[in-house]
């Protein structure tokens, strides 16, 4: 089981990604453009140093699954949203409809 300081953080990171996400892709678009004249480079430059400005945590990778719950950061299985201990927990149990001992 998970520490709820380590869940809470996780829940953290999630509002920062939301709040800050058309932010970061407005200035990702900025930086992908491909125009090279003098305008578009200080824009560039600029949208690079709004960019770094932002609290880390708002990047979308800087999150990480977890099992909905254990709260396990490891083995997690996106398909079911569970960590693979849970998930053969809950196929031993007969929770998971059409899983059977020998098919994992």
């Amino acid at each position: 089981m998970a520490k709820e300081s380590m869940k809470a953080r996780e829940r953290k990171r999630e509002r920062l990604v939301e709040r800050f996400a058309k932010k970061r892709e407005a200035l990702t678009k900025i930086l992908k453009s491909t125009d090279n004249s003098e305008e578009i480079q200080t824009a560039k430059w600029d949208a690079m140093m709004s960019l770094q400005k932002l609290p880390a945590n708002s990047s979308k990778v800087r999150k990480h699954n977890r099992c909905g719950l254990t709260g396990r950061p490891r083995g997690y299985m996106r398909q079911f949203g569970i960590s693979r201990v849970t998930f053969r927990e809950m196929a031993l149990a007969g929770k998971i409809p059409g899983v059977k001992k020998g098919s994992w």
